[in-house]
C-alpha cells in the first residue's frame, strides 16, 4: 500500500486529498472521502460562516476521521470562516486566492494543520517561512481558478524550493498521474474533477453527465482579463463569457456576468447561465463510483507502477 509522510502527519490512510470545490465539496462528500481513507475537504467558497459550520457538523456526524476546510481568502467571509475552523478544531485547513499569514497563529494554537495551495515558487517559499505544515502545488490543468505553470513544470520546482511535504494537484485522475507526481517529488495528490462524479457528490445530474461525456478538448480558460482565470467546460455560458471578455464591456459588468454562475451549474445544471468548472482530465473520468472506491482503485493502480519504475534503470 502506498503510504507517505503526509499520511503520518494527518492520520490518514492514503495520500489523497479531495479538492476544495466551491458549492460542490460539502460535508457529505468530504466525509465520504475521509471515510474512504483520504482527506475530505469542505469548500467554503463564497458561502457565509454559518454554512461552513453546518457542513462541518454534517461531516462530523458521518465520520470520526480527519476532515479539512478549504478557505478562499478573497471571500468577504474569510475572517469569520477562519474563526469557525479554529473553534471547531478542524484537523486541516487549506487556503487559496491569498495569503493566510494573519490567521496562521490562531489556527496553530487550535491544533489546525495549515496547508496552503500555491501556484508559484515564490508563494511556496513564503508559506514555508510562515510555518505551514505542507503545501498543495496546483498546476494550470486543474479546474476552477488556475495559475500559469503546468503540473509537470511546477511540482519539481516547488519540491526543490521547500523542505515541506508537497501535495500535487492539477491533471491527476488515475494511478498513472499519482505515480508521475510521486516521481517528481510529491508525497500526495489532490483531485477535484475525479470526485465530481463520486456517488456522494451532490452536483446536478447534468453536471455529472457533462463530465462523463467530456472530450480531451472539452475545457477552456476564461477570466484572464480580470486577473482570475478559471478553467471550465465549453458550455454556452463559457463561450459567451469569453466573447464578452474581449469586447468593450466594462470590468464591473464582466464581473457581474459571472456572479453566481458556478452555483447555478451545481444546483440547476443550466448550461446557458452556469459555469461548469472542470480540469483537463475530465475526458478520463468514465464512471460514477463511491468516493472510497475511487481512492482505492487509484492507489491500487499507482502501486505497481511505482514498484516497476526501477525497471527502467539498467
Amino acid at each position: 500500500m502506498i503510504k507517505s509522510v503526509i499520511c503520518d502527519i494527518l492520520g490518514i490512510q492514503y495520500p489523497v486529498f479531495q479538492g476544495g470545490m466551491a458549492w460542490i465539496a460539502d460535508g457529505r462528500l468530504a466525509a465520504a472521502v475521509s471515510e474512504g481513507g483520504g482527506l475530505g475537504l469542505i469548500a467554503a467558497g463564497g458561502a457565509p460562516a454559518d454554512y461552513v459550520r453546518e457542513q462541518i457538523k454534517i461531516a462530523r456526524s458521518i465520520t470520526k476521521k480527519p476532515i479539512g476546510v478549504n478557505i478562499m481568502l478573497m471571500s468577504p467571509y474569510a475572517s469569520e470562516i477562519a474563526q469557525v475552523v479554529a473553534e471547531e478544531k478542524v484537523e486541516v485547513v487549506t487556503t487559496g486566492a491569498g495569503n493566510p499569514a494573519k490567521y496562521m497563529d490562531m489556527w496553530k494554537e487550535a491544533g489546525v494543520k495549515v496547508i496552503p495551495v500555491v501556484a508559484s515558487v515564490g508563494m511556496a517559499k513564503l508559506m514555508t517561512k510562515l510555518g505551514a505544515t505542507a503545501l498543495i502545488a496546483e498546476g494550470g490543468e486543474s479546474g476552477g481558478h488556475v495559475g500559469e505553470l503546468t503540473t509537470m513544470a511546477l511540482i519539481p520546482q516547488i519540491c526543490d524550493a521547500t523542505s515541506l511535504p508537497v501535495i500535487a494537484a492539477g491533471g491527476i485522475v488515475d494511478g498513472r498521474g499519482v505515480a508521475a507526481v510521486f516521481m517528481l517529488g510529491a508525497v500526495g495528490v489532490q483531485m477535484g474533477t475525479r470526485f465530481l462524479v463520486a456517488e456522494e457528490c451532490s452536483i446536478h445530474p447534468e453536471y455529472k453527465k457533462k463530465i462523463l461525456k467530456a472530450s480531451d478538448r472539452a475545457t477552456m480558460v476564461t477570466g484572464k482579463r480580470l486577473g482570475h482565470p478559471v478553467r471550465s467546460l465549453k458550455t454556452q455560458f463559457a463561450k459567451d463569457y469569453a466573447k464578452a471578455e474581449y469586447s468593450d464591456m466594462s470590468d464591473d459588468e464582466l464581473e457581474a456576468l459571472a456572479a453566481g454562475a458556478l452555483r447555478i451549474a451545481v444546483q440547476e445544471g443550466d448550461t446557458e447561465k452556469g459555469c461548469f468548472m472542470a480540469g483537463q482530465v475530465a475526458a478520463m473520468v468514465t464512471k460514477e463510483q463511491p468516493a472510497a472506491e475511487i481512492i482505492k482503485e487509484i492507489m491500487e493502480e499507482a502501486e505497481p507502477i511505482l514498484r516497476g519504475a526501477s525497471s527502467f534503470v539498467g
